[in-house]
């Protein structure tokens, strides 16, 4: 299987929406307020980049990704 733009594109908004949903069901945060705070964090930076292939990985990775960079343990986010 080729990895080609649409199919980056399509893991990328999966796991995305994954992410800002679980976020959301337990901050009882709105998902526009959720993802207004993903787009800016580090996590979101590397997952929309191609180059790093984050968009492989399941939406419990990234979450996990996102919670560490939340508590700035910067240890167990380069370590996910």
């Amino acid at each position: 299987m080729t990895v080609n733009e649409q199919s980056i594109d399509f893991f990328t908004d999966l796991v995305v929406t994954n992410v800002i949903d679980a976020i959301a069901e337990r901050t009882g945060k709105t998902a526009t307020e959720t993802f207004r705070e993903l787009m800016k964090s580090k996590t979101y930076e590397l997952l929309i980049d191609p180059e790093s292939y984050l968009f492989l990985e399941s939406p419990a990775y990234v979450l996990d990704m996102v919670d560490a960079e939340e508590r700035g343990d910067w240890d167990r986010w380069l370590e996910v």
